[in-house]
């Protein structure tokens, strides 16, 4: 983790100018958390990460966000040290660095015209894919792993261990729903409302490219409609329009068609679930069981699958 003694240690490594001091962390995410560096040249974001980083995905991730960027969409810029680098080893670990940007809190309430017409820009600049899709967008949990899961939270007196249970068949009913996916073209994979967020002049910035990878673009469609729709099937059939309009290329026909949604929704709450039973202080627990209430509070279910289609036909 990053110390406020480290500023210049920073600045210097990323060439960012004299009388740095570093604030944080301003933001934590599951991956690391984020500083405020203020220099005499600006501010700026730095993020440290509590895992391994492997510097090839970091250049090919930093390459496509300097390639959208570059077509116009709104996403902070890269900060490279001198050599061209994206990620710098301090003692503390790797750190990567970014142009600072003022945004509001997530919000899934944003305009789905505006929300649409993003992803859609998104979309239109295509990188091709250089590698499989990575199992976490489609694969199954499977019910041997949720009922040990399950098995294991009720060993350890979990809150939410009832909860799970009863929602499983449901879970398990959408998770027969995944299918095969090609790597069409680079996607973000990331575009929760964590990550897409109003600027102060009510404009829409995209944030964290760091998960960028091969995907099928109708698969993430398929997330932000669920995730800005909110069930709603007119604000889904709002984003899906202006999406369209704006020259989006990708369509929703089919159940499989959702299988990044209900892929990944699965695994954050696989992955919520073992780190509170991981987890050795309270507060560590109550914020995993956080994260896996918000996938019992609104599990993604065939009915769900039915409802996002019927949205776009």
């Amino acid at each position: 983790m990053l110390h406020p003694q480290q500023a210049a240690e920073v600045a210097r490594q990323f060439d960012l100018g004299g009388g740095a001091v570093l604030t944080g962390p301003v933001a934590a995410g599951r991956l690391g958390d984020i500083w405020r560096l203020t220099t005499d040249r600006g501010d700026f974001a730095v993020k440290d990460a509590r895992y391994p980083i492997d510097p090839d995905e970091v250049a090919a991730d930093a390459a496509y966000q300097d390639h959208v960027r570059g077509h116009g969409v709104p996403m902070p810029a890269v900060v490279r040290a001198p050599g061209g680098d994206a990620l710098v080893h301090l003692g503390s670990g790797p750190v990567r660095v970014y142009v600072w940007v003022d945004v509001s809190a997530p919000d899934r309430r944003l305009d789905p015209g505006a929300v649409g017409a993003l992803v859609a820009e998104i979309h239109r600049v295509t990188v091709p894919a250089g590698f499989p899709v990575d199992p976490w967008y489609v694969t199954p949990v499977g019910e041997p792993a949720w009922r040990e899961l399950v098995t294991r939270l009720r060993a350890a007196r979990a809150p939410f261990a009832d909860r799970l249970e009863a929602i499983l068949p449901d879970v398990l009913a959408a998770e027969a729903l995944l299918v095969e996916t090609e790597p069409v073209q680079v996607c973000h994979r990331d575009l929760w409302a964590d990550n897409i967020l109003r600027t102060p002049g009510d404009g829409l910035m995209v944030m964290d490219w760091e998960n960028s990878g091969p995907a099928d673009p109708a698969g993430e469609l398929g997330v932000v409609l669920f995730e800005f729709g909110r069930g709603d099937p007119v604000r889904m059939c709002e984003l899906f329009a202006s999406y369209v309009a704006a020259g989006g290329p990708a369509r929703l026909s089919a159940p499989g068609d959702l299988t990044m949604l209900i892929a990944t929704t699965s695994h954050i709450a696989q992955t919520g679930c073992h780190r509170w039973l991981a987890a050795s202080t309270d507060d560590e627990r109550t914020d995993n069981e956080g994260w896996v209430s918000e996938f019992l509070d609104e599990p993604v279910t065939v009915d769900t699958v039915e409802a996002i289609l019927d949205s776009v036909h």
